[in-house]
């Protein structure tokens, strides 16, 4: 894959609710009502990452999970990113009746 222009890049962050541009990223945090939830939560994020052999990088920390997502063989952001980040947004919604919060 092709890093994304900046044109393109504003353009796919419109679609995804709370992620923001980090430099070469986009990350978003989340907040869950418990310990355990936080981590069904990210165990839910890594089948997801596995299944499009794209990993992001995982901040736990107690309730609080911030995922970043780059392409780092191509030093940048690409479609993959936001792919993986869709992806997310609609699992997130099988969470949302636990209360969690963004951050």
């Amino acid at each position: 894959m092709t890093k994304m222009s900046k044109a393109e890049i504003a353009a796919s962050l419109e679609g995804l609710v709370g992620w923001k541009l980090e430099g070469k990223t986009i990350a978003k945090g989340y907040e869950f009502p418990s310990f355990p939830e936080a981590m069904r939560f990210v165990n839910k994020v890594a089948g997801l990452a596995e299944a499009a052999d794209h990993h992001p990088d995982i901040l736990i920390n107690y309730r609080k999970v911030t995922l970043t997502l780059s392409t780092h063989d191509e030093g940048g952001l690409t479609k993959k990113d936001f792919e993986l980040a869709s992806q997310i947004e609609k699992e997130r919604k099988s969470f949302k009746e636990t209360g969690n919060k963004v951050f």
